[in-house]
Parts: C-alpha cells; structure tokens; sequence
C-alpha cells in the first residue's frame, strides 16, 4: 500500500478499558502467531462482546453482532478470520480468502491498521481497497494476490466489474457497521456484491452494527445462513459515562458560546460535529482567527490528506477536529474527552453515532450539544430515541466571548475554496463577474473587446455599400400585404390595365424595358402603383388563357402555327403543338395569337 506502517508514527495505545470480563484469549484455542498478535496489541482480557461472539464465531457460525462502537467488534471478527484462515491448508490460491466491508475510508483504515498488528506474526497478506489512493497500485496488488481485502463497497465493484478482483474463493464475509452502509445509500451496492459471492453455505458470514434495524435484519435473513443474533446492549441506547448537556442558544451568539466552552472545558482532544461540510471549512477558519488550531475533514479532501490529518489528530498534533456525519463511523480514536454538536444531528440515530466517539473501552467523556433555532425541531426525536431530556444548561453572558474572526471568515462562501483560491487569477483573465454586473448599464464594453468588432463590421459594410441601394429601391416598390390585396388603394387610371394587358401581349424581352424605362421619367407614385398592381397579379393570367386556348383549340387551328413556322419539319401535330406558347411569347408585336374561337 502506500502508506506502510513501518512509516507510520506510533501512536500510543489506550490504558486498559474498566469494562472487561473476566474471560482471557488464552482461554480460546487460538493458533500461536495470533496470541503473538494479542499480546503486541495489548488483548489479555476479553470485552463483552468478544466474550460472546468468539465462541460462536471460532465454530465456523453466522454471527450478526449489535454493541456500541469502540467495545471491541473489530478485533473479535479480525482473530476468527485470521485464525481459520491460518487453519486451512490450501489458502494460497492467489486469489482473496476474505472481504472485509466497511462503510468510510477511515473506517477501513482503522480495521486496516488493527489486522495489521493482530497478523504481524503470520504470512497473511492484507491489502486495503478504497478511493482516493492510486488505482493501478491497488489494481497490482489483487493481481498478485491477497488474503484479505479490506475497502469500501464502491470501489470493491469497482475492480469486481473490470475483472480485477475474483470472489470465487471467498470464504469469510465481514460487514462493519452494517446501518451505517445503509443510511450511506450502499444498499444497492452491498446487495450487488453479495450476489456475486459464493453461497451463503460455502463462506461465514459475521455483520456487527451499532444498531440492528429492520433493513440490517432483512440482509441478515436473506444473505447469512440462520446467523446467531449476540446483543451485549438490549436495554441501553447510549453508553454509560457519558455527561451530556444541552444549550439553548441564538444562531448570532452560537459561535461565541463554543468559544467560551473552549476556555471553559479542561479536554484532550475534541471533536466538532457540523450538518455541512461547507460549515466545517467556515468554523475552522474562525477557531484559528481566535486561536485555537483547529482542523477540518471532509470528503473534498483528498484521500491522502485525509489519511495524514487523521494521523496527527490520533498523536495528539491536533486538538480540535470538525467533521460531519459522515466521518462520524470513521473516527476510531482513543481518548477523546469531548464532543461538541455544533449543529443538532437531523437524524436522531446519528446522535449516538456522535457521542459514542468519547467515552470509549470504559472511559469517561462529555457530550455538549448547541440548540439553536434552525436546527432545534431536530431535539424531540433525539430525545424520543433517548428515552429521557437531556439536560439543559443555561450559560451565563460571561460564557459569551467575543468572535475575533474577519467579516469573510463568517460568511459561507459562495463557490466553496477551490474557486476562493482561483478568485484572484480568474479575475485577472476573465473579470469580476460581480463587477461586470454593476457595469453593465453604465455604457460600452472596455477597450479590449472593442476594437476588433467596429474593423470587422466596417470591412463587412464596406463590402456591401453596393447592394445597400438595390435593396432600399426594392423595398420602397414593396407594400406589405400587396400580393393578397392589402396594399394601398390603385387610383382608378388606366396605367394599371396598361401595364397588364402590354403583360399579356407582350414577350418577357419587351416587358423589362417597359418596367426601367418609364421609372426615371413617371412620378414615383405612379410607378409604385403600377409595380403593385403588378405583383398583385403575377403572370398567372396569360398561363391561364394559354392553356385555355390549347385546350379550346380544334384539329385545323393546330395545323397552322406549324404552316407559319416554315413547314420544313415533318413533326407530328401533337410535338408542333407543345412548344407553340413559347413561339406565341417570341414572335413580334405585328403577328398577334390567334383568338379563341368564340363559346
């Protein structure tokens, strides 16, 4: 992997939990290499739910586990998996024995870290599959073969559908904090990889969850085989030792209380809950404009970063961390003394998500929670899941400190920090935009973009002053609606029937002068009439009366247009009749057509 644990800082493990039982690893008939591994993590006692679960568990059974985060769960199904695995003789396939699901990067980060003391005596192969870390790293390691796969749904489909990762050999199944996967929208892709493993009857299955809702359920019953349900909390919502109070306070004056909490609480480390991660950026800002280092995780992060912030909070190089619901399952963390709900939960199950952060392996912690008018409706179904009011504390004004923050630390930014630190560059190349809208009515574009368009205009018009006259010409003969009647009322002259009768005795060649000729010398309003009257009636008419006279026409008036024409050609009376209305236009003004014979 990228991040080998040989480069790792090593963080100084937790005392000893108060709430062990009396039930020890040596007790269980485990292989050597894994007690070596017990040993170097300091396992001697079992918790309440490995004191259950491994019994079953080391029998080859379907567990589905429910206790509260930090109580053990990972290193109850990490020893079976890695005992039996140690067990079978003809384990190196080369292709994966075991996948492990879990439903954050850092999640799979920390059962990634726990396997790797626990197997640090064994030829066992881990390798940890999630986003955010090099593709064709990952993509060699499962080409070269592992034991055990330990990642995220996503990206586990991922090398599934390219064909990358074979499940054909998988022989144990493990899924951590199953309702979290739910309540993160992987339902799909959890039913979608489970399809593709082998029967339920030929793998062990183990699911462990904080809380066992009917969806977990339904998974249990449709992909385990008849899974032994092991509960070490049926009464208890919360964890014991956990102080918890509640303030009611203003949205104006709410970050001014958390500061006063701050000099307030004696803590370790501290963790900041937000509803959104565009909040956690804005808070962290502000807690570092007042003093207190504070540092923010998200899912823009990228995952390295991620991985090296969650380092430095688990050796003590940073005190304070704000996150969101999402990293609220990820962030496996001994000592931390205090978490802060800056922002009321919206779903009342993530509030014992939040808090089950502090007070872990038997510890004691505190749990403060801000009320404040946008997200208080969200306090009755916390306190419905409860069972009980949390208890509200009223601050007094000197709790309230003042905010030292720059007004632009307390706004939300608009495009979020990526387009804050291209603000300036962008503004260099394209302009503000908000200061192109306030200058949008105040007159013409600047000079940069003014220059070329008036040259490659005027080129334009200069090439076409020719053609500008003809058109306005023509325009000014045009009346709108003329062709249909519309037009302006004709004066009752006999100029009009001239120029339609000169049209329908006429030949095309006599027409045209007909029409330039008299406009220089008639007045204008004439010559417009007479254009008018002549578009009304296009040449229609002569068509008209040409076929009427073809039709009309008998036997001895077809013979002589072909008598006049020269009687040289020997055509029949059919071909010397088609092109007759041509002959009838060319022929000059002294010949007239014959006329139809009379009805």
């Amino acid at each position: 992997m990228s991040d080998e644990p040989e480069n790792l800082v090593e963080i100084p493990r937790a005392g000893k939990p108060e709430f062990l039982t009396t039930t020890r690893f040596e007790s269980f008939n485990l292989p050597s290499e894994v007690h070596l591994g017990l040993a170097d993590a300091g396992f001697e006692f079992c918790t309440p739910i490995q004191a259950e679960a491994l019994p079953v568990l080391l029998q080859g059974r379907d567990v589905a586990g429910q206790a509260h985060t930090g109580t053990g769960k990972t290193a109850a199904f990490l020893v079976t998996v890695i005992s039996r695995l140690l067990a079978m003789p003809d384990r190196k396939t080369g292709l994966p024995q075991a996948i492990i699901m879990a439903p954050t990067r850092e999640l799979s980060r920390q059962i990634y870290e726990e396997a790797q003391v626990l197997s640090r005596h064994t030829d066992i192969t881990l390798l940890e599959v999630v986003g955010g870390i090099d593709y064709k790293e990952q993509a060699d390691g499962l080409t070269k073969g592992t034991d055990i796969v330990i990642g995220t749904p996503g990206r586990i489909i991922d090398y599934y559908k390219q064909g990358i990762l074979k499940t054909k050999d998988i022989k144990f199944l493990v899924i951590d904090e199953a309702d979290r996967l739910l309540d993160l929208g992987f339902e799909k892709d959890m039913r979608y990889i489970l399809r593709k493993l082998p029967h339920y009857e030929q793998r062990q299955s183990m699911l462990f969850s904080a809380t066992l809702s009917h969806r977990v359920l339904e998974l249990t019953y449709e992909f385990m085989n008849l899974p032994e349900f092991i509960s070490v909390i049926p009464d208890k919502v919360t964890v014991e030792g956990i102080q918890q109070s509640l303030f009611h306070v203003g949205t104006d004056r709410k970050f001014q209380l958390l500061l006063g909490l701050l000099q307030r609480e004696d803590f370790s480390r501290m963790l900041i809950f937000v509803n959104m991660k565009i909040d956690v950026e804005r808070l962290a800002r502000r807690l570092k404009a007042n003093g207190w280092p504070a540092e923010g995780i998200t899912g823009d992060l990228p995952q390295r970063q991620r991985f090296k912030l969650m380092e430095r909070f688990k050796s003590g190089q940073i005190k304070i961390l704000l996150a969101t619901d999402v990293a609220s399952r990820g962030i496996h963390v001994e000592d931390i003394s205090h978490v802060i709900n800056y922002d009321l939960p919206q779903d009342a199950e993530n509030y014992v998500h939040r808090i089950g952060r502090t007070a872990r392996a038997g510890k004691d912690g505190k749990a403060i929670s801000l009320a404040c008018e946008e997200y208080v409706l969200h306090l009755e179904p916390i306190e419905e899941i409860l069972g009980y009011k949390l208890p509200v504390v009223w601050p007094e004004e000197e709790w309230y400190l003042e905010d030292r923050s720059r007004p632009e630390d307390r706004q939300r930014p608009r495009f979020g920090r990526r387009d804050e630190r291209r603000g300036d560059r962008r503004g260099e190349r394209r302009g503000d935009r908000p200061g192109e809208r306030r200058d949008r009515g105040r007159g013409p574009r600047p000079e940069r973009g003014g220059e070329r368009r008036p040259e490659r205009g005027g080129e334009r018009r200069s090439e076409r002053t020719p053609e500008a006259p003809a058109k306005t010409a023509k325009a000014r003969r045009r009346y709108p609606g003329a062709f249909f009647g519309f037009g302006p009322e004709v004066p009752e002259e006999a100029e009009a029937p001239a120029v339609e009768t000169a049209a329908v005795q006429a030949g095309p060649s006599e027409i045209a002068p007909a029409e330039t000729a008299p406009v220089e010398a008639a007045p204008v309003g004439v010559t417009e009439t007479a254009v008018a009257a002549e578009e009304s009636q296009p040449a229609d008419r002569p068509k008209k009366r040409r076929r009427r006279r073809r039709r009309k026409r008998s036997p001895g008036e077809a013979e002589a247009p072909a008598a006049t024409g020269g009687g040289s050609e020997s055509a029949p009376a059919d071909e010397a009749a088609a092109p007759e209305p041509a002959a009838a236009a060319d022929a000059p003004p002294e010949a007239p057509p014959v006329a139809p014979p009379a009805e």
